[in-house]
């Protein structure tokens, strides 16, 4: 992941062979109750090659997957469930480019 932007924004002149992670929330929900944010997480990765861009996806999921416990600001990560694995998903916009999405749920608590 050492040459892997991560951001929430694609970089500059963007066409789908860089070595990039887009984070967004693609929904979940507060439970007011719980005081539980539920928020699901999409990691979509993009490289030149098929091969490289797999291997990114399973890098970035890992690294979610060991957000438990971490604690930000007033927030603490208290579980981390993958909700759909990285799979392939051509991107017919960036069609020079390889791209694998995954989805996880995470569970955060104010600290």
């Amino acid at each position: 992941m050492a040459q892997t932007v991560v951001d929430n924004r694609p970089p500059a002149g963007f066409d789908g062979t860089q070595q990039v992670v887009l984070v967004s929330r693609a929904g979940g929900a507060w439970l007011d109750d719980l005081h539980l944010d539920r928020p699901l997480v999409d990691l979509e990765v993009y490289a030149a090659d098929k091969t490289v861009a797999h291997g990114i996806a399973l890098a970035a999921r890992a690294c979610v997957l060991e957000l438990v416990d971490t604690h930000y600001g007033g927030a603490v990560v208290t579980e981390v469930d993958e909700a759909d694995g990285p799979r392939w998903l051509p991107d017919y916009n960036r069609p020079a480019g390889n791209r694998y999405l995954a989805t996880l749920r995470l569970s955060i608590r104010p600290a």
